[in-house]
């Protein structure tokens, strides 16, 4: 039970991890300052503080976020006639604004705000001893509140203030991300496990098998068979399946010695074609393993967006599918069977997180580049408010409909 636990927190969060880190770099290389990046929703677990942005795992494993300057409303407030407290780094900046408790700053230089600018003059006006004064605001100034430390974010770190393409690369990063994963997972399980070549060649034997009974060993090159050129491993399984119980004559090359052997296939009892007890040959090359794993991303991603549109044109109930208690419960049985079944498990649900985020559903990363292709053909953005409803009414839709395959995979696990 530990195991299954363990390896289905170890799925969820190297998926969400990605994801995440995709929407996190992209926003970093635009400029856009992120507050936060978490893994998990709900209460925070562990938190750490890393350049300007807080690294947070969070209680439940139903997902992450950063937080972009921008996307939300800014919360950080001056009012005129507030006092606050000001420290300065080196050059005469503002490096912290104290808006509460200012008495426990006996260093704080304290003043009384006639006017504050903290997105794009950078700049707090106020009054000493009668006197008009002002003060440069560093751009990476610390506001303190309630003994809580927020980063100011001028206008040219928020994510609105980049041009389309950016905030698209940003969005599009995070299922970007989960495709990469997908192919990584995929060439490491080619590397280490080996990918199957359709060569002629006798791979691994079968103890007591036919072909090893005939003398046949691994490595050996199968020219043809009773005669007839074989030039594709699929070639001599076709013959070889073709001729259950019949002698067939292999001509291989051994050691650049050509050599004869007879070979009689058995007969499978539930397939009812022949059998010789010979493995497909494996590569363990790096470009091999890199084809096998950009191949079956993209085979998983085929799949995927078929199941999608049999599910939209109602060729699949919603009855079929699944939600988080079903994916947990098949992960599971994933880490029954082997490291190498749960590594392509969490590569198909890697391709699927990235699939099912692109689509153009509102509160999902799709969505929001729908909205962002509509601004760049308009030359405006939408009304953050009619899209911020449009979002909270697709997220309110997208949580119902999780509670109702949740129920369908209660009903069909217990």
């Amino acid at each position: 039970m530990l195991i299954k636990v363990l390896s289905i927190i170890l799925v969820f969060g190297t998926l969400v991890f990605f994801h995440e880190l995709g929407h996190l770099l992209f926003a970093k290389r635009a400029g856009i300052l992120c507050r936060e990046f978490a893994i998990g929703m709900g209460p925070k677990l562990f938190s750490f503080v890393k350049g300007e942005t807080r690294y947070t795992l969070r209680l439940l494993p139903i997902g992450g976020f950063v937080r972009m300057a921008g996307e939300d409303p800014e919360v950080i407030e001056i009012n005129r006639g507030q006092d606050v407290g000001l420290e300065f780094d080196h050059k005469g900046k503002i490096a912290r604004i104290i808006l509460t408790d200012i008495r426990n700053y006996p260093k704080a230089h304290v003043m009384t705000v006639e006017h504050a600018d903290l997105e794009r003059e950078l700049v707090i006006r106020g009054t000493e001893d009668g006197q008009d004064v002002f003060y440069p605001v560093h751009p990476q100034a610390m506001v303190v509140s309630q003994n809580q430390e927020t980063q100011i974010a001028p206008f040219d770190r928020q994510f609105g203030s980049k041009t389309v393409g950016q905030r698209a690369a940003a969005i599009f990063a995070g299922p970007l991300f989960n495709f990469i994963l997908a192919f990584i997972l995929l060439t490491v399980m080619g590397l280490a496990y080996g990918v199957p070549v359709d060569r002629p060649m006798i791979g691994q034997l079968v103890p007591n098998g036919s072909a090893a009974a005939a003398g046949l060993m691994e490595g050996d090159q199968v020219l043809s068979i009773n005669g007839k050129p074989i030039s594709r491993w699929t070639d001599m399984v076709s013959v070889v399946s073709g001729s259950p119980g019949r002698p067939l004559a292999f001509t291989i090359k051994r050691d650049g010695m050509t050599l004869e052997k007879r070979v009689v296939p058995v007969k499978d009892p539930q397939s009812q074609t022949g059998k010789i007890g010979v493995y497909q040959p494996l590569s363990k090359s790096l470009t091999g393993a890199a084809s096998y794993g950009a191949k079956t991303t993209y085979d998983f991603s085929k799949l995927i967006y078929t199941s999608l549109g049999k599910l939209f044109t109602g060729q699949v109930p919603v009855k079929d599918l699944s939600g988080p208690v079903g994916i947990f419960n098949y992960t599971a049985k994933a880490a029954e069977n082997g490291f190498v079944i749960l590594l392509q498990w969490t590569a198909a649900l890697s391709v699927n997180l990235g699939i099912v985020n692109l689509l153009p559903l509102p509160a999902l990363d799709g969505g929001r580049l729908v909205f962002l292709g509509v601004e760049a053909v308009r030359g405006r953005p939408v009304d953050p408010q009619k899209e911020g409803m449009v979002h909270f009414l697709g997220f309110a839709f997208l949580m119902l409909l999780i509670l109702v395959v949740t129920w369908n995979d209660i009903q069909k696990f217990f």
